[in-house]
């Protein structure tokens, strides 16, 4: 195993120790470590300060602390000939207060510090001389750009979902504003497919809509649907480029949450199979749980989109991260069993860089707020915003 993290703080939860043991081995495949082993210690100020105090002869604690194999290591160790490189040291209390001041996420920060601290146990010492530190945070310039592009290996897709622009022609009961028109803006402006969701209850997307759309989007058309006889047929009768699968219920405001995949198998492996028929993908709106993923795959799905809400809706940095964990953790797991990954629900200006950052996602859907945007700059602009976060977009 090239990487052993041990959790030994309760800030982190275990999703997000598993999310940074990931991490921890594709910085080792980057700086091309292909034998080593690393062990990392997420602990507290007072253990690191010990850890100082003992080794290090400084009374205080330290963000990070290394400690190469190569300096202690016993003799008779050495000549097994393994490969251990040393362990890594963190403070998660100082971690904390430095993603506090540089006003970044907790995560990040201690990604950063894991990075610092494998340079430190290859040999790396910015202590030394001002050359060296500049050497140094060069290095670690360049292990960053690695990673990000490891992680986009493609460019993530923005589809836009217009039932918001529907949603205002309804409430007044004429024709406008046209949400065909606004999915040609928005594919103008950038965007890489459109969704819809065509209600049984028709309280926003109307067949009439669908059907145009069907014969004017120019990228990719996705239609959420529920599992009903009624919109199946019509999904069978305009074949549309895909077709997401979410629950339905009639006095939510917007979809709640996942599909429960697990107690729909049959059903759901029932309507897969008549859309793969007719030549039409289908993804499930899962939430990002293992066994809800696990299911996706067993009865055939070609996507899942996993549901952002609970991450989007988190009010506490602690709960946010363990979301953006979980959607890590599946989306890996989606990727391992074949499925393709998409993501939506809740996403806005401020939170979408995260989840566009994660690993195996290809495409986000987003639909509230850039209608919502659209009011205050225009559909284009709001459009532009959201696909220029996205292509900056990192962990």
């Amino acid at each position: 195993m090239p990487i052993s993290l041990i959790n030994d703080h309760p800030a982190i939860t275990p999703a997000l120790a598993e999310a940074l043991r990931r991490d921890g081995a594709k910085l080792l495949h980057i700086c091309r470590i292909g034998s080593g082993t690393v062990t990392v210690l997420l602990t507290d100020d007072k253990q690191v300060w010990e850890l100082n105090q003992r080794f290090r002869h400084q009374d205080k604690p330290t963000n990070v602390l290394s400690f190469p194999f190569a300096d202690g290591a016993d003799p008779a160790v050495q000549s097994l000939g393994l490969s251990e490189l040393g362990d890594i040291v963190i403070s998660v209390d100082r971690a904390v207060e430095e993603a506090r001041t540089a006003d970044t996420t907790l995560y990040r920060r201690l990604h950063w510090l894991m990075i610092h601290g494998l340079l430190h146990l290859l040999g790396y010492d910015h202590q030394r001389s001002p050359k060296e530190a500049r050497v140094m945070e060069s290095e670690e310039e360049r292990i960053q750009q690695s990673l990000l592009h490891a992680r986009r290996f493609k460019m993530i897709n923005l589809a836009i979902n217009v039932d918001h622009v529907a949603t205002i022609r309804q409430a007044r009961g004429i024709n406008e504003p046209d949400p065909v028109t606004a999915a040609a803006i928005c594919e103008l402006a950038g965007a890489g497919g459109i969704v819809v969701h065509l209600r049984e209850d028709r309280r926003h997307i109307q067949d009439r809509d669908v059907r145009l759309l069907r014969e004017t989007v120019k990228t990719k058309l996705n239609l959420e649907m529920g599992a009903a006889p009624e919109i199946i047929k019509i999904a069978l009768e305009i074949v549309p480029d895909m077709v997401t699968l979410v629950p339905e219920k009639r006095k939510e405001l917007t979809t709640e949450g996942g599909l429960n995949v697990v107690s729909q198998k049959k059903k759901l492996a029932k309507t897969i199979a008549r859309m793969e028929r007719a030549g039409i993908p289908v993804s499930l709106f899962i939430d990002p749980t293992a066994d809800q993923v696990a299911a996706a795959a067993e009865v055939g799905a070609t996507f899942v989109e996993l549901h952002t809400g609970t991450y989007a809706e988190a009010r506490q940095e602690s709960q946010r991260l363990e979301e953006l964990a979980l959607l890590a953790t599946a989306a890996e797991q989606a990727d391992q069993l074949g499925l393709r990954v998409n993501a939506g629900h809740g996403l806005n200006y401020t939170n979408t860089a995260a989840v566009a950052g994660l690993d195996f996602i290809e495409e986000l859907s987003i639909g509230h707020a850039i209608i919502s945007r659209a009011v205050f700059t225009g559909l284009e602009e709001a459009v532009r915003e959201m696909q220029a976060i996205i292509d900056g977009a990192s962990w």
